[in-house]
């Protein structure tokens, strides 16, 4: 399989003005069609400083993928950045500069003069007509390695991504195999407890297993290499039988399934329906609950951070008030090495209360709370 790089081109992404999106889209567009991914590299708007980047990654892969600073000002620099990366001029192409002037045109604006620089690519280059935007791509074949530069609005970088370089790259690298990966999602255990009990798996090859710890919660994904979308599925779906053997009812679900949804599954199947009080969470634990006002009948942040007894009146008393089924009230209370979490849960068949001890970043405590308390409904007997 061939490899690939990810250059992310832009001062504004590298000084974290701007999030970007387009690495991991194009990531992931890769991992589809059976293209190896080593790195993704985020760099300013510096021509020598991109050069010298290409050429190392012309070193390391078979395909480098740019995108941003084909735009027409004078700080959009990579068309003379693959230029110098590969010791050829630009050259200015008259066909690309009637695309420009024909999609202004289309759009009932006139191009300025600059945008004229646009028109210029790297010499030998093949063009890439962007029919949704103004900026020309191209693609570079040096030496059998390819350098694709993509334009950086995102819009337009999928675009051209979905209907003229896939398809290139397909057809170049004779790509008929697939990448394929399925994320299993665990709750109320720790990364190192998961490690202990499939640690054999993740020395695997392929497929190959790997962990991604959260705060309360740590997925596990199995990714795949194989010559088709149903073999992969069927390597995959080995493992997870392994895993799903071995960590039970830790895993609450897969890819998009999401921990608050697995609680309303089993509300619903009881019959039951659900309030809560929080306090010390900034309405987190709300927030992940409101999509479901079927199962969900509301929920209070309290002013207070009460103690275990207090919490426990109160989650008691909102049970009665309310009417609901099921109650939980939990208390994130802070302290100078730990923090504690008191949780309250009231339901027709018992009363519940829990103490937790977080030490970890202050910051990481909500949310691990907040999934600790949607486990222990998810849980419900």
């Amino acid at each position: 399989m061939p490899s690939a790089e990810i250059i992310s081109i832009g001062t504004e992404l590298l000084l974290g003005e701007i999030i970007d999106t387009n690495a991991p889209y194009l990531a992931r567009l890769l991992r589809d069609i059976g293209v190896d991914l080593y790195r993704k590299t985020t760099i300013g708007d510096n021509t020598k400083r991109i050069a010298q980047i290409i050429q190392e990654s012309l070193q390391r892969c078979d395909i480098i993928i740019t995108t941003g600073g084909l735009g027409p000002t004078v700080d959009d620099p990579t068309r003379e950045a693959v230029a110098l990366a590969i010791g050829v001029p630009t050259e200015y192409r008259p066909e690309l500069w009637e695309q420009i002037q024909a999609r202004f045109l289309r759009y009932g604006r006139q191009p300025t003069e600059n945008n004229r620089r646009q028109a210029y690519i790297p010499q030998g280059a093949l063009a890439v007509e962007n029919l949704v935007g103004t900026a020309p791509a191209f693609i570079v074949d040096q030496n059998g390695k390819i350098i694709i530069s993509l334009p950086g609005v995102p819009r337009e970088m999928e675009y051209l991504m979905q209907n003229q370089i896939l398809p290139y790259l397909r057809q170049r690298f004779n790509l008929h195999g697939i990448i394929k990966a399925r994320v299993i999602h665990t709750a109320g255990v720790g990364e190192s407890q998961i490690d202990d009990m499939i640690g054999d798996l993740e020395t695997m090859n392929n497929p190959t297993i790997g962990l991604l710890a959260h705060s309360g919660q740590v997925d596990v994904r199995i990714t795949a290499k194989a010559d088709s979308e149903s073999e992969a599925d069927l390597m995959i779906q080995e493992i997870e039988k392994i895993v799903q053997q071995r960590l039970g009812d830790m895993i609450y679900g897969a890819d998009q399934d999401t921990l608050e949804c697995k609680v309303f599954e089993t509300i619903q199947n009881k019959g039951w329906n659900l309030v809560v009080l929080e306090a010390g969470l900034d309405g987190d634990l709300i927030k992940r609950l409101v999509s479901n006002p079927v199962s969900y009948l509301g929920g209070k942040v309290l002013a207070t951070l009460p103690g275990p007894d207090e919490l426990k009146e109160l989650t008691l008393s909102y049970w009665q008030s309310s009417h609901a089924k099921v109650a939980l009230g939990i208390s994130l209370i802070p302290g100078t090495e730990k923090q504690d979490i008191f949780i309250s849960l009231v339901t027709p068949n018992e009363m519940q209360q829990l103490h937790h001890s977080y030490g970890g970043a202050p910051g990481n405590a909500p949310r691990w709370a907040v999934n600790h308390a949607l486990n222990l409904l998810r849980k419900l007997s």
